[in-house]
Formats: structure tokens, C-alpha cells, sequence
């Protein structure tokens, strides 16, 4: 299987999250979509889906 380079971005989970839960009728705080984005970020760590990489600063 070839390995492709894949970018995530907690915001954008947070974002999509916050969608999905208005449309199904949740009103979550944006605290919780935070959360929400970093758990699901270290499950996809932890289940080797991604690894982290430090881009610094420069990052695009």
C-alpha cells in the first residue's frame, strides 16, 4: 500500500464537529469542540491512521 500525505487540521475537525452536531440538534460550546478535535486527533495517532509531524512555524 503506498503512503500518502494527509494534513489535518484540529480547526477543521472542531468546525466540522460543531456541523454536524447543530444538525442534529446539539449546541456545543466551542471549549467542547476543542476537545472534541484533540481527542479525535490522538485516537487517529493512536490507531496509527497519522503520525505527527512538527512543521514549525512555517507549516502550511
Amino acid at each position: 500500500m503506498e503512503n500518502m500525505d494527509v494534513y489535518i487540521d484540529t480547526e477543521e475537525i472542531a468546525a466540522f464537529f460543531f456541523k454536524e452536531l447543530v444538525k442534529r440538534g446539539f449546541a456545543p460550546h466551542e471549549e467542547e469542540l476543542e476537545e472534541i478535535a484533540d481527542i479525535t486527533f490522538e485516537y487517529l495517532l493512536a490507531k496509527s491512521i497519522i503520525d505527527e509531524d512538527d512543521y514549525g512555524d512555517d507549516s502550511v
